[in-house]
């Protein structure tokens, strides 16, 4: 049973900064497929960021110059790095993870395992 939780999220003032961490863990595949996604109230769910398997980053053109995201030598813990924080960055940040042998980095990915979501919140 393939497991996804996330922490790491919390209340800054703008211009702050937030680190998130994705931890997958159950799967028999020797890496994890992930990604970030939010959903601020009243929105759709929207991807933020993912990385492929041989380390190169896709990150959405709102987050381009203020999110990092990094993810370790097992593949299975991913990272985002929010800095210069926007009250509109105000959002449940999700993760989702699939079991794999590559990652092409992908954010259309239909992610077949998600977390409960970590809550975000950008007071201006």
């Amino acid at each position: 049973q393939v497991q996804v939780a996330e922490s790491g999220g919390g209340s800054v003032q703008a211009g702050g900064s937030l680190r998130l961490s994705c931890a997958a863990s159950g799967a028999t595949a020797p890496i994890y497929c992930m990604a970030w996604f939010r959903q601020a109230p009243g929105k759709k769910r929207e991807p933020v960021a993912t990385i492929s398997s041989d380390g190169k980053p896709n990150v959405v053109a709102f987050a381009k110059d203020r999110f990092t995201i990094s993810q370790d030598a097992t593949k299975s813990t991913l990272t985002l790095q929010m800095n210069d924080l926007k009250p509109e960055d105000t959002a449940m940040y999700y993760c989702g993870a699939d079991p794999a042998y590559y990652c092409s980095g992908s954010l259309t990915l239909n992610f077949g395992y998600w977390g409960q979501g970590t809550q975000v919140t950008v007071s201006s």
